[in-house]
């Protein structure tokens, strides 16, 4: 049979959403599993979305607009930047595609840290571009020395997710700053910041007040986590002018929806509340890294809305174990397993699922 598609994307491993909340629920004859697997913040939606995206329906019969005006406005606004260094996209993700297109011609390189992001080795794959990845330090964070030192001639991109996704450890200025000085003016560096919300450490900097003024600085933003607009996608990006302006030469026409701009533009009349929401967050996440550390697992500390187990090739059957309980978590097998935090109840009850799976595993 003759190939229609690329050789190469047969070892690429597809990206793995959460298992699915209804499958497991049904397997299990249960009235309802929990899902801590998709970083999702469980307080529903802010007020006034629901109502912003009803009324956007009526007018769902007509594109939207492309120049995401208003949005783009409220944004820069809310960051004190220009509206013409703001690009909106379909989640942060989609941003991150974008970058890779108007960065990376096949054989160029792309250098982001590992384990992070699983998205990042599929984005760069999709223009033929080379995975750079540089193995994680030994507390799980990014080593930026050594990525620093596998930036190549060929190299067109970095990225530094900050907090990383999936080990929730974070970077401070002190490193980022030495990094930042280290990297050639040609290669644009990516400050990955999706869960930027969730950050309590003083010495990890906000990105956009500290970096984004540099020419090779690109520092990416969600609203799916902190905001809850998981559902909707809806990402953002401070980028200088020029960068900007190519950018969204390669952008996906009308890929900023209707329904999410108006959605986000309600959510960021409601920051008051994002605060609140992620102080329970933030809470939770303490208690549980605490509870997780008294069960002998070396939680590493979480500037995220998520915790990291390392329990290597483990990974997998403590997923299993919690599955047969109710609750679903991300193993990365055979790295680690992330768990979402969820509301107390929801933690209660992964606690419990975990003090037993981790006693078979022992």
């Amino acid at each position: 049979m003759t190939r229609l598609t690329r050789a190469d994307l047969d070892g690429l491993p597809a990206y793995v959403p959460g298992r699915s909340l209804a499958d497991l629920t049904r397997e299990l004859g249960i009235a309802e599993a929990i899902k801590l697997a998709s970083n999702e913040v469980p307080y529903g939606p802010l007020p006034g979305v629901p109502e912003a995206v009803a009324e956007a329906m009526l007018q769902s019969h007509r594109y939207p607009d492309m120049g995401v005006v208003a949005l783009r406005d409220a944004l820069a606004e809310r960051y004190g930047v220009a509206a013409d260094r703001i690009v909106t996209g379909c989640g942060s993700v989609a941003l991150a595609e974008t970058l890779v297109r108007a960065t990376c011609l096949p054989g160029d390189e792309m250098v982001y840290s590992w384990r992070s992001f699983e998205a990042y080795p599929i984005i760069s794959a999709g223009v033929g571009a080379a995975s750079v990845r540089v193995p994680n330090t030994v507390e799980y964070g990014h080593d930026l020395p050594a990525m620093a030192d596998a930036i190549t001639d060929r190299t067109r991109l970095v990225v530094v997710c900050n907090p990383n996704n999936p080990t929730g450890t974070a970077v401070h200025k002190a490193e980022l700053d030495r990094f930042l000085a280290e990297v050639p003016s040609d290669v644009l560096v990516v400050l990955d910041e999706a869960y930027r919300e969730l950050v309590t450490d003083p010495d990890v900097p906000d990105a956009i007040e500290t970096y984004a003024d540099r020419p090779n600085v690109v520092v990416l933003r969600t609203m799916s986590k902190a905001w809850g607009l998981a559902g909707l996608r809806m990402g953002y990006l401070v980028a200088q002018p020029e960068v900007a302006a190519a950018l969204r030469k390669v952008l996906t026409p009308f890929s900023t929806s209707m329904v999410a701009q108006a959605a986000a533009l309600a959510a960021l009349a409601q920051e008051d509340e994002v605060k609140r929401r992620c102080s329970l967050v933030v809470a939770e996440r303490a208690r549980v890294t605490e509870a997780l550390r008294k069960l002998n697992v070396d939680v590493p500390e979480s500037q995220a809305n998520f915790v990291w187990l390392p329990l290597a090739d483990k990974s997998a059957a403590f997923g299993a174990s919690c599955e047969g309980r109710g609750v679903i978590v991300r193993p990365f097998q055979p790295d680690g397993v992330r768990v979402t935090i969820g509301t107390p109840e929801e933690n209660d009850a992964f606690l419990a699922a975990a003090e037993i799976a981790l006693d078979q595993l022992s």
